[in-house]
């Protein structure tokens, strides 16, 4: 069905936009959860920074740059799974509950093509750490810790089908209480194959890994037994037969989640490009740096709980044939967002000392130059943190309506044009230092996020609805 024939469609059959009060709280039921999960693998993921830092400052360097390899990786390979909660919410919308089933199988084919060349890359990532000019000995500890968090690949991108699954029927509860119980499985396995803990033999860097890998396992598992054991589930038929390639759906995922991945490359990417660009001024403004990203972390992944309802609940009003409502779950999903994050912006402006005690010890001899930097820059973050949950939520409600490729080329615009091209000239040639990146990083945000709205607005207005893309 195109999406022009969806809105003839609404219209023929009386369906009705749901009250704010009602959107509100399906809103809710699928966005909190998520935030909760998403804030509990954070958490995770400094668990393990914090038990291996005990080890030595290389052992943290090792683990920190093996880590964030590996999030790269998956983040971009993720990126393309999301379309799987595009065509269950669409399928859902439309109460064709063994589409969605059928499409979660078709993603797990998917996931498990991507994710094998995925762990071979990562598993053999040394070399590559090495031609990017990092020092020996971090390499040589990363080393060791590579192959045991390269198992977390796979099982990772399984997760993410069965989250999207369950995510695209709004049943979310699930994936917030297994991963905050992850988050203590986590920590005891760390601690065990870190140390040679409770029984476990003393691994040291590799154990870190493998714990990781273990849990990505322990998370899957956990998460297949929910789907399976539900009664309210089975109708679905996510485990009915063999898993047989569908062509066209795995295709139409393809098509669709490719200009996803290279969306969320850029947006890895341009993070990557600003912490170079601030190293390349000093280990004061890098360290700066890491204080500010370690805040906008926290607001981002609020936002990014509210985006990834935001898609499900616009794709459920099209696979409905109801853009009326998909229109609406946007537009509100945007409009609380913005209200959350403009009002969590108060916490950087007038608790901004705050922050920075929380990642640097005052007696650091670096703490008042950092301090006062960063104080100067809190600003700055106040607006960046409110555009960047903008077009987070947006280019997520775009995806609902199956509009992935026009939000890569703004991102493209935004990140690069904006805010690393403009970063760079501030930095450098108009001699801004620290404040330049940001000043442009907030500005291409600013950009992105309102260009990503007004094409919301736009196609999701009845005249000029895009064709769906195959």
């Amino acid at each position: 069905m195109s999406i022009e024939n969806i809105d003839e469609g609404a219209q023929g059959s009386g369906l009705q936009v749901p009250p704010l009060a009602e959107e509100s709280k399906v809103l809710s039921r699928i966005a909190l959860p998520l935030v909760a999960a998403y804030l509990a693998e954070m958490v995770m993921f400094n668990t393990t920074r914090i038990v291996v830092g005990q080890l030595g400052y290389t052992e943290l360097a090792a683990v920190g740059l093996g880590s964030h390899l590996a999030f790269e990786i998956l983040v971009v390979l993720m990126g393309l799974l999301s379309v799987v909660g595009v065509l269950v919410a669409n399928a859902e919308g439309a109460n064709d509950k063994p589409q969605a089933g059928h499409a979660t199988r078709q993603g797990l084919i998917i996931a498990t093509v991507i994710g094998v060349p995925g762990t071979i890359a990562l598993w053999n990532a040394e070399s590559f750490l090495l031609y990017l000019g990092q020092p020996d000995d971090v390499v040589s500890l990363s080393g060791q810790y590579l192959p045991g968090v390269s198992i977390a690949i796979i099982p990772t991108l399984w997760f993410v089908c069965f989250r999207n699954f369950v995510t695209g029927i709004a049943k979310t509860g699930a994936i917030m209480v297994i991963t905050i119980a992850a988050v203590g499985v986590n920590y005891i396995l760390t601690v065990a194959l870190v140390y040679g803990r409770y029984g476990a033999p003393e691994m040291g860097v590799y154990g870190a890994g493998l714990a990781t890998g273990i849990v990505s396992w322990f998370m899957f598992i956990a998460l297949v037994g929910y789907v399976y054991f539900t009664p309210k589930l089975r109708g679905y038929g996510v485990f009915r037969g063999r898993l047989k390639i569908d062509l066209a759906t795995c295709r139409e995922i393809i098509a669709l989640g490719i200009p996803v991945a290279g969306l969320v490359a850029l947006e890895a990417t341009l993070f990557l490009a600003a912490a170079l660009i601030s190293g390349n001024l000093g280990s004061i403004a890098l360290a700066t740096y890491e204080v500010l990203i370690g805040w906008l972390g926290v607001t981002f992944v609020i936002a990014l709980g509210l985006a990834e309802a935001a898609m499900v609940r616009v794709a459920f009003g099209a696979g409905q044939g109801n853009m009326a409502a998909a229109r609406q779950s946007g537009t509100y999903s945007m409009a609380v967002g913005v209200i959350i994050l403009a009002l969590l912006a108060l916490v950087p402006i007038f608790f901004n000392q705050a922050i920075v005690d929380v990642f640097l010890d005052r007696n650091d001899p670096g703490f008042d130059d950092i301090a006062y930097l960063a104080g100067g820059l809190f600003y700055v973050v106040a607006v960046f943190q409110t555009f960047d949950g903008l077009q987070a939520i947006a280019s997520r409600a775009l995806r609902g309506i199956r509009d992935t490729i026009v939000p890569l080329w703004i991102a493209a615009f935004g990140y690069w044009g904006v805010g690393i091209g403009g970063g760079y000239t501030l930095t450098f040639a108009m001699d801004l230092g620290l404040k330049g990146i940001w000043y442009a990083l907030a500005v291409g945000l600013t950009v992105t996020g309102s260009m990503l709205c007004l094409r919301f607005l736009r196609l999701t207005h009845r005249s000029v609805y895009p064709q769906p893309q195959r």
